[in-house]
């Protein structure tokens, strides 16, 4: 149940992390708003070192800067999909794929699920899809480019997610920290090449470093829910973090919310109930 907790809140943190990012990246180019949140997250996880330890063994050091680069390629693309949208199509596509790899990684390595297991596992999956889905006269069909992305992220955000769950479990906030610093280099490196491309429009910083600390949090929920739980459950339960975002997306930017979405949100409710009884 404190696993099933830990993903929840890992969830609603990625969600507005992303509607934040997303946004952000419409201000100015999407280099310009990562490198804003990136330092941003890295600097929630320092504050987070003296209470929660670090232990940088090599395995430790390995695992986080895979999961940081990782990260930082995940940042860019997510950031970038959202801002060309719509975000409540691109979302779906985005936490599929970045729940498939983690669940698939759990099962090879033994875990198992119970009857109500095997029963929610799926359910939650059609959930991911349902609860950011776009359709009808009120939404736009994506570009070939902006499903590129939505895929290239998910897949990225599912190897991160994978790496941060092996490092070893003694290692505290050590791994967020090494894949932040790695990724926060990526990230100034790409803009300090790129500087001529990225235009001359200002990062909207206080919302780039929001969504950098909100995501920081997130990595840090879904860590210890991973440490404490069955990776196959948590990484689906995080997988709902569209429901964040689209539900921000609603408000904010009066993007649509069809019925589709709405069972979506009901059938989450049952697949979380019956995860938690696993």
């Amino acid at each position: 149940m404190i696993a099933l907790l830990l993903a929840l809140g890992s969830s609603l943190a990625y969600g507005c992390a992303d509607f934040l990012g997303g946004l952000g990246a419409r201000k100015a180019h999407v280099l310009r708003t990562v490198m804003v949140a990136a330092p941003a997250s890295l600097a929630v996880e320092l504050l987070l070192w003296p209470f929660l330890g670090a232990s940088f063994s090599s395995a430790t050091v390995g695992w986080g800067v895979a999961s940081g680069v990782a990260s930082a390629a995940a940042f860019a693309m997510l950031y970038k999909t959202l801002a060309i949208g719509p975000m409540n199509v691109l979302s779906p596509v985005t936490a599929l794929v970045s729940a498939a790899l983690p669940v698939t990684v759990g099962l090879l390595q033994g875990e198992h699920l119970t009857a109500a297991g095997l029963v929610g596992l799926p359910l939650a999956l059609v959930a991911v899809v349902l609860v950011s889905a776009g359709s009808g006269a009120g939404s736009s069909r994506p570009s070939r480019t902006a499903l590129l992305l939505a895929f290239g992220a998910g897949a990225a955000i599912a190897l991160q997610l994978v790496c941060l769950h092996q490092a070893p479990s003694d290692s505290g906030v050590a791994p967020l920290i090494v894949g932040r610093a790695v990724s926060s280099a990526v990230t100034l490196g790409a803009a300090a090449v790129l500087h001529r491309r990225l235009g001359a429009e200002k990062p909207a910083y206080g919302i780039s470093a929001a969504a950098g600390v909100l995501d920081s949090i997130a990595n840090l929920l879904f860590l210890l829910a991973a440490r404490s739980g069955d990776l196959t459950v948590v990484a689906v339960i995080t997988a709902l973090y569209p429901a964040g975002t689209v539900l921000l997306a609603r408000g904010v930017l009066a993007e649509r919310i069809h019925r589709g979405q709405l069972v979506g949100l009901g059938t989450a409710a049952v697949a979380v109930s019956l995860l938690a009884l696993t």
